[in-house]
């Protein structure tokens, strides 16, 4: 009788958790839902309204927010009725096969637009002339529109070859079907995504090399310059007409700017990198190495059951483990508004203007009155 009651028990205790895992898989598939699609809305409307950040930076991150709300709409939800169907796909194969070209064709994405963030990155700082003459808006439509090109040719052959997308039961997805070497054919596409996240890193690597070794460089030597009649000649002749022209000594022709120094007359001419917009491509290369760093984060325990079922015959994964690293891929769609909010202070001083709540809330001026 006792071992009857206590198999009753472990029963009920074992069907009750059986109940309770898919509750908590929904309510947290929900919750990285919400927060994708709050949090990318809301960047996306604010890199529309602010004209201040209509810049190349900001253009790249506009298409990872957008891309990141297209993948909450046309993936979680089936992820969903998945789990809601006891771990079984409800619709059709062919279904099945657009669902999972959707989620390799995003994730294909995000690799390749963080790669040419990066390359772009480096030209802001090693080579900012270059970079500031061309990088505009047609250039910023050129390289996303060439990441769309190479995301499809990375996910659509799949779609046309018999078994390699398919519904994953462990996974409760549609994607690809990762088995052994010899009889498996997604071996190239998991290689070519390490490659480009680690080619990534690769670069920011090289970037941050440069920053340190112009750090080293020797000050400019203070060299007089000679002067005849206010007519300057020389090493340093540049600096010293400029430095009395704005104490107020001398006549004539204006003399060349100081290097380094901004002149509003003259905005559209500027190619030179002042230690304010060093500043700026810095913080800006500083987020998008922490998006970067959470992308790899994020899909590396799944990527590492991938390659484990593709060289190891016979490879099974923990299920608790495999459950994990999924969700944590599903997170990295969320998690692009909450670290440019944190690692951007221009973000955060556009996000403080639009908000009314913000304006409503600051100390108002004291009327002022002449007595």
């Amino acid at each position: 009788m006792a071992n009857s009651s206590e198999f009753a028990e472990s029963s009920a205790s074992f069907q009750s958790y059986a109940s309770a895992v898919p509750a908590v898989k929904l309510a947290s598939l929900g919750l990285i839902m919400a927060v994708s699609l709050l949090g990318n809305m809301a960047l996306c409307a604010l890199l529309l309204k602010d004209s201040s950040l209509h810049r190349a930076p900001y253009y790249f991150l506009l298409d990872l927010c957008v891309s990141d709300v297209l993948r909450s709409i046309m993936c979680f939800p089936f992820v969903m009725a998945s789990i809601g169907s006891a771990g079984s796909w409800p619709y059709t194969v062919l279904s099945c096969k657009m669902v999972a070209f959707a989620s390799v064709l995003f994730c294909f994405h995000v690799a390749f637009l963080l790669f040419c963030v990066s390359v772009t990155r480096y030209m802001a700082i090693a080579h900012h002339r270059f970079y500031s003459k061309r990088m505009n808006l047609c250039t910023c439509v050129a390289v996303i529109c060439m990441v769309w090109t190479l995301s499809v040719a990375m996910a659509f052959p799949p779609v046309f070859d018999v078994g390699t997308y398919k519904f994953i039961r462990e996974e409760e997805q549609c994607t690809f079907e990762h088995r052994y070497l010899k009889s498996n054919d997604t071996l190239g596409f998991m290689l070519m995504l390490a490659v480009i996240v680690g080619t990534t890193h690769v670069v920011y690597v090289k970037m941050l090399c440069f920053v340190y070794d112009h750090r080293k460089m020797k000050p400019a030597q203070l060299v007089p310059a000679i002067s005849q009649n206010w007519t300057f000649h020389g090493p340093g002749a540049t600096g010293q007409a400029a430095a009395n022209w704005i104490a107020g000594f001398g006549r004539g022709p204006t003399p060349p700017t100081l290097v380094g120094i901004r002149q509003a007359t003259h905005q559209a001419s500027r190619r030179l990198l002042v230690l304010d917009e060093f500043k700026m491509e810095k913080r800006i290369g500083r987020m998008y190495y922490m998006i970067t760093l959470t992308f790899l984060l994020m899909w590396a325990p799944y990527i590492s059951a991938c390659f484990l079922r593709i060289f190891v015959k016979g490879a099974s994964v923990p299920p608790l483990y495999l459950a994990a690293a999924v969700w944590m891929s599903f997170a990295q769609a969320g998690a692009t508004p909450i670290i440019s909010f944190m690692f951007n202070r221009e973000l955060r001083r556009a996000l403080r203007a639009c908000l009314p709540c913000c304006l409503a809330s600051q100390t108002p001026m004291e009327p002022y009155y002449a007595i």
